[in-house]
């Protein structure tokens, strides 16, 4: 089954009961069960519910995984992802990652023994000379949140499985219909389905997948213990934007593409990084392991962090928004926003400037993006 009919089928069938095309919201808390000590099915919603288990079947159909979890919250999934590990391990990560992940992992995760060493994972020799002896787990971002870095997957993916370490990736700008990473040797897959998968700004969530059944029974029983899971209300809706995420992304990625060629010759821009131009340093690599590019781009000003002020303000169609993978295009100033709890220091040696612009390329005409776009630059 291809992909593009993945989306709208796989792992959904029609209602047994009623024949309803879209699976029942089974917005329950508790079930009845027909005895005591009943040993199958459902039994309480915080551990499992028809249409969670649906949502999760069919993101890991269309990612090529056995398995899903599914999770409040992007965050809430990477959290998961972590408690596999003991006090005293050590993880290597992407040192460009989306902010909330750094704050959770320096801030939060520290304070429990845990150790992280930050590399540009863009070269794989950098993942393999910070392993440790207690290393137990590489976590990528690719392409990474906001600088838009590219990771070799399967590089790296070697590098984890001759060290025997978990190997998690962080998917959410690629998606399963430009990358599915467990083809490349990660052993976790990590969605926010508040962006793409669900393509529409109207939930939060998110979502790990797996082909390996023991890390999936640990992530099931954090996920059960800890209680950080989506609503039924939100999985459905999630069921729902699935089903045009292949046509979405094409045209996210069609989008972007023209819009990161009109910024690259426009005079007032200084650089721009879009995985699908040419000038981006991992661009060979992004073309051998994804099959498009998706719709993020980042970029700077010539005039610096008061130009880039001055854009972002005068935009009309675009939104200024903290989020990212709707259908609507907004932009973001991520040292103030999606970044802003990342300390500066730590931001300028990622290259993550006050000045950088990240732009979310949604699906509208991608003439009138553009005229949105120069309206703003003649006022910078």
């Amino acid at each position: 089954m291809k992909l593009d009919t993945k989306v709208v089928h796989a792992g959904l069938k029609p209602d047994p009961t009623t024949g309803s095309i879209l699976p029942p919201i089974y917005q329950t808390a508790t079930y009845v069960l027909e005895k005591v000590g009943q040993d199958k099915g459902f039994d309480y919603t915080r551990s499992s519910n028809p249409t969670r288990q649906t949502m999760e079947e069919h993101l890991a159909a269309i990612d090529n995984g056995k398995y899903g979890a599914a999770f409040a919250s992007g965050m809430a999934a990477v959290d998961s992802c972590l408690k596999l590990l003991k006090a005293g391990d050590h993880v290597i990560c992407s040192d460009d990652v989306y902010g909330g992940v750094s704050r959770h992992f320096n801030q939060v995760l520290v304070n429990y023994d845990l150790h992280f060493s930050y590399v540009d994972s863009s070269d794989p020799v950098n993942v393999e000379n910070a392993i440790q002896p207690t290393t137990k787990m590489i976590w990528i971002e690719t392409p990474t949140n906001p600088l838009l870095k590219v990771t070799d997957l399967e590089a790296v993916g070697k590098i984890a499985k001759n060290h025997d370490l978990i190997y998690g990736v962080d998917s959410t700008f690629a998606t399963p219909v430009f990358l599915r990473p467990l083809e490349f040797g990660a052993d976790l897959v990590m969605h926010s389905t508040s962006k793409y998968l669900s393509g529409h700004n109207q939930l939060i969530g998110g979502v790990v997948i797996t082909n390996r059944e023991d890390l999936f029974e640990h992530l099931k029983f954090v996920q059960k213990t800890i209680g950080a899971v989506p609503s039924p209300f939100d999985c459905w809706l999630t069921i729902l934007g699935i089903k045009t995420l292949d046509l979405r992304m094409k045209k996210h990625t069609e989008n972007a593409q023209s819009v990161a060629e009109f910024l690259e010759g426009h005079h007032k821009i200084g650089s721009v990084t879009y995985p699908g131009l040419p000038s981006h340093p991992m661009h060979h690599v992004a073309k051998e392991q994804m099959s498009g590019f998706s719709g993020m781009i980042s970029f700077e000003l010539t005039g610096g962090i008061t130009s880039g002020k001055k854009v972002m303000n005068a935009v009309q169609l675009i939104q200024l928004a903290e989020s990212l993978g709707s259908v609507e295009t907004m932009i973001t100033h991520p040292a103030t926003m999606t970044h802003g709890d990342v300390p500066k220091e730590e931001r300028l040696a990622r290259g993550l400037t006050d000045g950088l612009v990240r732009l979310s390329v949604g699906i509208e005409n991608v003439n009138d993006i553009i005229h949105d776009l120069e309206i703003a630059l003649e006022k910078a």
